[in-house]
């Protein structure tokens, strides 16, 4: 069996290809973005008959005979792989076109990106889709095809969780990214600053398992990914490490029958203490429930948080105010509704620029 994985070089890529050795998977293709020092020791490893890029100016760095550049480099990778499983790791908004274009060509994909559900989530064959997210790994490991009542994901509550509020509107973007719990990328960590992360897997888990009964709370110790309500009134919970290669190992090998992980010690775990989000430190917060009711508002989200990020990370507005810009953007755009993937990419365009 063969993958391509999109964004190879980020945390999930990087613990793909160990899950990958694991099992012996060939790897056809590999797709990265600027950092070609990793990539590079990744195809001397791995020996992929395909690599892509997001530069062209990079391309003579790449120590590859077969590589493509760009957005439309990663679609044309895809059409001249056979993989019957894509794994999209992938950052933004960019995921989008390669998750549809995968589906199209009847692949399976391994989804870490949010964005595709967020944005389009409506347009989606969600039977091709297989989470990798660890919340939505959770639910689906509890859930088992019994009547549920209510799914629930945790937060870590992000860099802020235990600022004071009034210190929060001074705080820099380095210090946004200094995530209590883990290492990830530039993006998914703002997003976890501001709970923007976790309002996108509400969103997921909505178009994922067709149902809008669904919430979140802060658990500090992220020991406790979800939890599943079931209709007898009992509830489950998922107990698992910080790690990424339990739902990775199952979304590629399809069935784990040994450890991946070192069991949850709970005794060294300790007490567990849920909290709720609450609008004053992430306002993003006070749309959760018309989101739910409205998803194909997730565009609109998306091209705004995105924009934002990046205004923020300029010094051209405090941590606050990239919220404030997506809630703008929410009310100036909340009559307007996709009918197909050719006007949700106009509307991205069109929230883009009315935010900039």
């Amino acid at each position: 069996m063969s993958i391509v994985l999109l964004g190879s070089t980020g945390s999930i890529g990087v613990n793909t290809l160990i899950v990958a050795q694991r099992y012996n998977l060939e790897i056809e293709a590999l797709v990265a973005g600027r950092n070609i020092d990793l990539l590079n020791k990744q195809i001397a490893i791995h020996n992929p008959k395909f690599v892509a890029i997001a530069d062209e100016k990079d391309k003579n760095r790449v120590n590859h005979s077969n590589i493509f550049c760009g957005d439309s480099g990663i679609v044309e990778l895809l059409e001249r792989t056979r993989s019957t499983t894509v794994v999209n790791a992938l950052v933004g908004y960019t995921g989008l076109a390669p998750t549809l274009k995968a589906i199209e060509l009847g692949r399976k994909v391994a989804l870490a990106n949010k964005e595709s559900l967020v944005v389009a989530g409506e347009f989606i064959d969600m039977s091709k889709i297989v989470p990798i997210d660890s919340e939505h790994f959770g639910l689906w490991y509890l859930m088992n095809n019994r009547p549920i009542s209510k799914l629930y994901i945790t937060a870590s509550g992000g860099a802020f969780r235990d600022w004071n509020i009034s210190d929060m509107q001074t705080a820099l973007f380095a210090e946004a990214l200094n995530h209590p719990n883990w290492s990830m990328g530039n993006k998914i960590t703002i997003d976890s600053a501001t709970m923007t992360n976790k309002l996108f897997e509400l969103l997921e888990a909505k178009w994922l398992f067709d149902t809008t009964n669904i919430d979140a709370y802060i658990e500090k110790k992220s020991i406790i990914h979800a939890l599943v309500e079931f209709v007898d009134g009992s509830t489950t919970a998922h107990f698992a490490g910080v790690d990424m290669k339990l739902p990775i190992a199952f979304a590629l090998n399809n069935r784990v029958e040994e450890e991946i992980l070192p069991p949850v010690d709970l005794l060294k775990m300790g007490s567990v203490e849920f909290k709720p989000i609450t609008s004053d430190r992430y306002p993003i917060w006070e749309i959760k429930e018309h989101i739910l009711a409205n998803p194909h508002l997730g565009v609109v989200i998306n091209a705004s948080n995105e924009v934002a990020i990046k205004k923020f990370e300029k010094g051209e507005c405090n941590f606050f105010e990239m919220s404030k810009m997506v809630l703008d953007a929410y009310t100036k755009f909340s009559d307007i509704r996709a009918r197909d993937i050719d006007e949700v990419m106009r509307l991205d365009t069109e929230v883009r620029k009315y935010v900039q």
